[in-house]
């Protein structure tokens, strides 16, 4: 990562309120109020310093001297608390309620006194050049630091620069623990998922909405929410299940629907909640939807989708609600509900699309794929959501690929998935539907070839179907014919498909007394076998007759 991507000039809280307070809009004459007095003086000079300072560690962290710069970050927290401690009267050699820099995370954490906004900010921009080189333990032990501060009435940092700062810092972690993701040092990442861990029980203690220093409903939820997310890419199954506990819990839902038990009481105080209520369901709806998508555990998967699709009132994020919808559309093509899951993916697409998240693309993919497997005629493409997306180099494979399709061109078809135009065949959810939509086009394109014919060799066919196998073919057309889409027989030693006439499958009381005596089903051994039988049942019959009629005239000639 190099220096330009880490340390873009950034403003902190304090500079834009400077910012927008230097701009105008206030009375003159207050702004501009001279006075004697000699602490306002002392004041003013020791903000001066401050804020002196905190720049000087800025510059010289941009100028790559990074050591300088953490020990000049470190002077403002220094200098804060002594301008403090000297306005409160006490000694500035009294080390109760210091920084506490080389003290162990403690277990009850509690707000730090004497410590302003500048310390809040030095401490913040420590915690990330820690981050920055990886330092784990000098990482965790700042936050902390941060943390104590930011809840001190000391600092008086405002609760939306306080959210902005932790979530922020939460972001950076994840950002860390996804970048490592295909790593191959593993102690590295074991590390950093450590220090993920470390980071977020440090803010989910703090802002506990009853047991925390700095109680904060609003932040404690969506921490928890991200720290879930964070598990799942992490594969810790065990754990985000627990935390999607503390949220069902924290959210006045039944803790019973993690087992899929949920009661009828249950699901009407989910479909009753609140704008808000609702919209928390759906944000833990979507982790659950996750989870059990990554346990293959379908009989949960359904139930948590269905419970989310029907929470009314609530109010997700665009991308949440993609997310669920990606995923309910995953689950209708594993259960080969292909209609269902071209409607849910064009729902998750349109999602996407409004969030401005690129994973609209990927939905793309996945409508189109869904759509071919349902042979819809309806190219998905004709939508003018989707529309606008045709020409993108992401999508112009798939473009080719559904144009293919709709004119049965299986050559042009295989070759766009042979030579992975589009980089298609890199998706793994592409990759486990390829060999179903080989199957479909297949299916299509046989029943054009046979369409003409009452009788056509299956080598005819092999070749319609850019040479697949003979055997490949036979299996197609049993297919067809178990389906009840073809009317015919497969004649095996003479390599030939014989399709039955029309008529023949006519299921109607007529044709029954008309066909008495024929099979429709032909093609099986015991058609044949029975149409024999039938004739030689015939052949007795006329037999009988003939001795019968026989009878008379020998006893005649017996009597001259």
């Amino acid at each position: 990562m190099s220096d330009s991507e880490d340390y873009e000039y950034e403003y902190d809280e304090s500079d834009q309120e400077a910012m927008d307070a230097g701009s105008g809009g206030g009375d003159e004459d207050a702004s501009f109020e001279y006075t004697d007095d000699e602490d306002n003086q002392n004041n003013d000079e020791g903000e001066v310093a401050l804020e002196n300072a905190y720049y000087n560690a800025k510059g010289e962290r941009d100028s790559g001297e990074i050591d300088e710069a953490r020990e000049t970050f470190e002077s403002v927290v220094r200098m804060e608390v002594e301008q403090n401690k000297k306005e409160a009267g006490v000694a500035t050699d009294d080390d109760d309620d210091a920084m506490d820099v080389e003290a162990t995370t403690s277990k009850l954490l509690a707000p730090l006194k004497f410590h302003g906004p500048w310390s809040y900010k030095a401490v913040k921009q420590l915690v990330k050049l820690h981050l920055r080189s990886l330092n784990c333990d000098s990482a965790v032990k700042d936050y902390e630091r941060l943390l104590r501060i930011a809840s001190s009435p000391d600092a008086k940092i405002s609760p939306n620069a306080v959210e902005k700062g932790v979530n922020n810092m939460l972001d950076r972690v994840a950002s860390l623990i996804n970048n490592s993701s295909g790593s191959s040092n593993s102690d590295a990442s074991s590390q950093q998922e450590a220090l993920a861990q470390s980071i977020y029980d440090l803010t989910l203690k703090a802002f506990h909405p009853t047991t925390g220093i700095a109680p904060n409903e609003r932040l404690w939820f969506k921490t928890n929410l991200k720290y879930g997310q964070l598990l799942y890419e992490m594969n810790e199954t065990a754990k985000l299940q627990l935390v999607i506990r503390d949220l069902l819990i924290s959210s006045g839902q039944p803790t019973d629907i993690l087992e899929g038990t949920t009661t009828s009481s249950s699901s009407a105080m989910v479909t009753d909640s609140t704008s808000t209520g609702g919209t928390h369901v759906m944000e833990i709806a979507a982790l659950q939807i996750q989870l059990y998508s990554r346990l293959k555990d379908t009989k949960k998967l359904r139930a948590a989708y269905h419970r989310a699709m029907s929470v009314r009132g609530g109010i997700p994020h665009p991308r949440t609600l993609a997310l669920i919808q990606e995923l309910g559309g995953k689950m209708h093509m594993s259960q080969r509900n292909f209609d269902e899951a071209s409607q849910a993916f064009f729902q998750a697409f349109k999602s996407y699309d409004e969030a401005g998240d690129r994973s609209r693309l990927r939905c793309l993919k996945y409508l189109v794929m869904a759509s071919m497997l349902h042979a819809s005629s309806i190219n998905p493409f004709d939508s003018h959501e989707a529309r606008a997306h045709r020409d993108d180099p992401e999508i112009v494979a798939m473009t080719n690929l559904v144009q293919a399709f709709h004119n049965d061109d299986i050559k042009s078809f295989e070759k766009i998935l042979n030579k992975n135009e589009g980089r298609i065949m890199d998706d793994e959810f592409v990759r486990e539907h390829v060999a179903d939509l080989l199957r479909t086009i297949r299916t299509q394109v046989i029943m054009r070839t046979i369409g003409p014919y009452t009788k056509i060799r299956l080598v005819k066919i092999s070749k319609s179907l850019n040479g697949i196998p003979v055997e490949d073919v036979e299996s197609l057309l049993v297919s067809l014919i178990l389906d009840g889409k073809l009317n015919g027989r497969i004649d095996q030693v003479g390599g030939v498909l014989v399709k039955q006439a029309q008529g023949a499958a006519d299921t109607g009381p007529a044709s029954s007394d008309k066909n008495a005596g024929k099979q429709v089903d032909v093609g099986s051994v015991e058609s044949r076998n029975t149409a024999s039988i039938q004739r030689l049942v015939r052949a007795l019959e006329h037999l009988t007759d003939a001795v019968a009629n026989v009878g008379p005239k020998t006893s005649s000639i017996q009597q001259l």
